[in-house]
């Protein structure tokens, strides 16, 4: 298999979004001599001046005047969730490599097409999944040996917001189902225990008010699932935000025949027959910027990303289960997984 190369030595990228995620990959780039931001599109142009501008980039005035420029080789789409799979798959289909935030689309039956469209064109389609990444997750991975066989585990995020900001994050049409629009809450737990048997989901909404675009938002939102994995090991997954909820939660226990960890925000512990005992956990920061770079690094030099487009759209299997199962009640089989995904070979012509 050849290395994907670029024209030159840099990487040269056009933008799609100006909100939080867009400036940490915006800062990632600057300084950098083996990348440059060359064009950003959003959804406000004065915004989109402003950002282009801090940026050293050009200002476009829709995300389809990016696709047509022959200056570009990637374009990095971080916007809102419903629009991913579209501009996605027409990038690719212009030729272009594509990073895209997490989901890829906002059920696994719009995702699929995308994966066969970047094998057809031989082009990179790499989904962030930036928690593989983080110190908590690296954590877990690097002590359940240490716990003997896992078999259950429970994962808590809870952010309470007061009031419920306006946005479109808030809004599932425009994010989607819970667990689809903050996919990594499934992902990292299929990063660590493997494929999912079956799941049950419940999801509430509270204080449905009007939103962006005429569509309806909520205040609050809670949604719970749990996974029964192929090895037997179970699973409680919660996420929520909005104003119903209390007290900020990041809490991800893991409890195995041996032994148990438990990464509660920054902090960590294992506990066995010795007793209990702290981890190291690092950092979050810099995690976007890692991603960046691994982005970067792969297309000048063919190295390996540490996160494949099948596994992300596998969660993704998951997720759109769980959304199943909330609307019917009833507990959701789950498909087990495609075979790996092959990388863009051919060069960037």
């Amino acid at each position: 298999m050849t290395t994907p190369r670029v024209k030159g030595d840099r990487v040269r990228i056009g933008m799609v979004g100006t909100g939080f995620v867009a400036r940490l990959r915006a800062a990632a780039l600057q300084g950098s001599d083996r990348a440059s931001l060359v064009a950003v599109a959003g959804h406000n142009p004065a915004d989109t001046q402003a950002f282009a501008a801090q940026y050293n980039a050009v200002a476009v005035d829709a995300w389809q005047a990016l696709l047509d420029r022959p200056d570009l080789d990637l374009i990095v789409v971080c916007h809102i969730n419903r629009d991913h799979s579209t501009v996605a798959a027409a990038a690719l289909g212009a030729n272009h490599h594509v990073v895209v935030e997490y989901p890829l689309a906002l059920s696994a039956e719009q995702a699929q097409p995308l994966l066969n469209l970047a094998l057809a064109k031989q082009r990179l389609l790499h989904v962030e999944h930036i928690e593989l990444l983080g110190g908590t997750h690296l954590a877990a991975k690097a002590n359940l040996g240490a716990i003997g066989q896992p078999f259950y585990a429970r994962y808590c995020t809870l952010a309470p917001r007061r009031p419920a900001p306006a946005t479109w994050t808030y809004c599932p049409d425009l994010f989607g189902f819970p667990l689809v629009g903050a996919l990594s809450r499934l992902h990292r737990l299929i990063d660590c225990f493997g494929p999912v048997a079956r799941v049950y989901c419940q999801n509430h909404y509270g204080g449905l008010t009007p939103g962006p675009e005429g569509l309806t938002c909520y205040r609050t939102c809670l949604c719970t699932a749990q996974l029964t994995f192929a090895s037997g090991l179970i699973a409680e997954v919660t996420y929520g935000k909005g104003e119903a909820l209390w007290q900020t939660t990041r809490r991800l226990e893991v409890i195995g025949s041996d032994g148990s960890l438990c990464l509660d925000g920054d902090q960590g512990t294992l506990t066995d027959a010795q007793g209990t005992r702290d981890l190291e956990v690092g950092s979050r920061r810099g995690l976007f910027a890692a991603d960046t770079a691994q982005v970067i690094e792969h297309l000048l030099t063919g190295q390996a990303l540490y996160c494949t487009p099948e596994a992300s759209l596998y969660t993704l299997q998951v997720a759109t289960a769980a959304q199943r199962s909330a609307a019917t009640g009833r507990v959701v089989d789950v498909a087990a997984p495609r075979p790996p995904y092959s990388p863009p070979s051919e060069s960037l012509q």
